[in-house]
């Protein structure tokens, strides 16, 4: 059926909104996709719902073939299966939670791990009814801190998650294959580029994690590829540690007076103005023969505050190549599911020993391997902080600092941990070269969960003998609302927008022009054929509209086929403007049904 933009409910605009930041946001809004209805949660119009219904049919026509089945959870659950696992706790501040009017508690669905799980647990019990492979189309919400650039990062979301059932490695590695065979072919049929990285296995482990990113400078993610192939999310960027160096024959450590010097910046200028030159080799960090002091020859002493899900506080102090600063996304994954942030003023007068500027994990009574490090705290040390390698760094007395700290023989860490931050030319964990930096969008996840929720929940089936296996599962995610948002950021000019023909809200829009009633009887029938033909045609006959309304409102919308009716009507001609190229050709009328039909 022909829809007839005089009924169709739309109004667009003229002005960005102001609180759009990015070209999405402001193009959705004016065009009448969508509409701002809080902070991060957007009402759908129809054009928006078409848009999002072409994707959704793209994404169920791919997961059909990769053999999954479509079910439909509620989003309004229950508190007791997320209490379970422990994510009740430790989503914190991260998920809406209610009470119903009898105080039980429930959340508004952020993922439906142990929905899902709970569903097998159900209705299956023996391993005859593996693999399994289902999904879903549903709204999520996360309590987003600071929601911004419209449907890129907002408190609801539209998500197609799909999970994976099987009883041994083998299946789980085949079922991962198929699912992520098929968000190739979903992601090319949309026409988006795609980067897929290793990511972070995160709290609940597994084998296996990577990410699908679309390369944009909007990106929140960055990640890290080389020439050689390998490609990693930051987070999951893993420094390798240089080879160690030996310590025999290194001078000792030397406490030296540093006024006003408690920053790299301040320390390094002090150092080449007070210091003799760093010798090259084993006197300084493993990869560095400078003959003049660099922010590479100073330990920084970076102080984190951690806040552990049963609400305690833990300081710990991590040890970086001051050329270096801390990460924080990577942080954020060192040391979940605890919160992290930067030490207070607080927390430095509670612990004396921590002078700040001027902290080191040195004390001139000499090391020993396996005590507490010099301030009393865990004390964490980045990979390239290897034994035999020197370093200036504070001697834990205001005002002074320490030259010729080697590790291994000086100091010990607790532990080592990935959170400096990554550089373009920093080599690849594979040995495939130096990498560079870009930002991306993540637009798809595929995650080997293992047995976390089943172990956790009880999913087991009984094995070819008779006895119970715990299930392995995967995990899959879209972000259909996001790539959305995407294509919208990547398909516009500077009219409006210009969809691609799989997602456009009509295959095409006729516009009737002028006062001539043969112009709107030809679009009449124009639109009918293409009707008829099976495309689905938006017909824009508001009379007593201007032409130059007419055509901003088609710009602005988008359609990439727009067949314009209007001075040509009387001798059976029309103008047939495709968006996308800019070629705009008269067309006998007869014959627009076949240039739009034809491939």
């Amino acid at each position: 059926m022909v829809t007839r933009l005089s009924h169709f409910f739309l109004r667009t605009l003229r002005e960005d909104p102001a609180d759009a930041e990015v070209t999405s946001h402001k193009l959705l809004v004016r065009a009448g996709y969508i509409r701002r209805a809080a902070p991060g949660i957007f009402t759908w119009l129809p054009l928006g719902l078409k848009v999002k219904s072409r994707i959704e049919t793209i994404i169920r026509e791919e997961m059909a073939a990769a053999g999954s089945y479509e079910v439909h959870f509620p989003a309004l659950l229950p508190r007791e299966p997320y209490e379970a696992s422990g994510r009740w706790e430790s989503y914190g501040d991260g998920i809406f939670r209610l009470k119903d009017r009898r105080g039980a508690d429930y959340l508004l669905a952020p993922t439906h791990e142990e929905m899902f799980t709970l569903l097998v647990k159900d209705l299956y019990s023996s391993y005859k009814d593996l693999p399994l492979s289902i999904f879903q189309i549903q709204d999520k919400y996360r309590d987003e801190a600071r929601p911004r650039a419209g449907l890129l990062r907002g408190r609801e979301f539209t998500m197609k998650d799909a999970y994976t059932f099987d009883y041994t490695e083998e299946g789980l590695d085949a079922s991962y294959e198929a699912q992520r065979d098929a968000y190739e072919r979903i992601f090319q049929r949309l026409g988006l580029e795609y980067v897929i990285v290793a990511a972070d296995n995160g709290l609940m482990g597994g084998a296996r994690s990577e990410e699908f990113l679309h390369p944009i400078a909007v990106g929140e993610d960055t990640f890290v590829r080389s020439d050689g192939g390998y490609a990693a999310n930051v987070e999951a960027f893993t420094t390798a540690a240089p080879v160690a160096l030996p310590i025999e024959g290194q001078p000792e450590p030397q406490i030296f007076d540093s006024p006003d010097t408690p920053t790299i910046d301040t320390l390094v200028a002090h150092a080449r103005a007070h210091l003799a030159a760093p010798a090259p080799g084993i006197a300084g960090p493993a990869t560095d023969d400078a003959r003049e002091w660099t922010a590479a020859h100073t330990l920084k002493n970076v102080v984190l505050a951690l806040t552990h899900l049963d609400g305690t506080r833990e300081l710990v102090v991590v040890g970086l190549p001051g050329d270096r600063d801390l990460d924080e996304k990577r942080a954020e994954v060192a040391f979940a599911p605890a919160d992290v942030e930067a030490a207070t003023a607080e927390d430095f007068e509670r612990n004396p020993m921590l002078v700040k500027g001027y902290i080191g994990p040195w004390s001139p009574t000499g090391a020993v391997l396996g005590e507490e490090s010099a301030t009393g705290i865990r004390y964490l040390l980045d990979p390239r902080v290897v034994d035999g390698t020197a370093w200036v760094t504070g001697a834990n007395i205001d005002q002074k600092h320490v030259h010729s700290l080697v590790a291994g023989r000086d100091f010990f860490g607790d532990g080592v941990v990935q959170v400096a931050s990554v550089r373009a030319g920093d080599p690849a964990p594979d040995g495939s070269g130096p990498v560079e930096l870009a930002r991306g969008m993540e637009i798809g996840h595929v995650f080997q969960l293992g047995r976390f929720f089943a172990e956790t929940l009880g999913l087991k089936v009984l094995d070819e003998n008779g006895k119970l296996v715990t299930v392995t599962m995967g995990s899959y995610g879209i972000g259909v609302t996001r790539i959305l948002a995407i294509l919208a950021e990547l398909n516009n000019d500077d009219k409006g927008l210009v969809w691609p023909e799989s997602i456009a809200p009509f295959d095409v829009q006729v516009v009737a022009t002028g006062r001539d009633a043969a112009a709107f009887a030809l679009a009449e029938t124009v639109s009918a054929d293409l009707d008829a033909a099976g495309l689905d045609v938006l017909y824009d006959d508001r009379p007593k509209v201007s032409p130059g309304v007419k055509f901003g409102d088609a710009e602005l919308i988008g359609v990439p086929k727009i067949v314009i009716v209007g001075r040509g009507a009387a001798d059976g001609q029309v103008e047939l403007w495709d968006r996308r190229s800019g070629d705009r050709d008269v067309v006998p009328a007869a014959e627009i049904v076949a240039r739009l039909t034809t491939r």
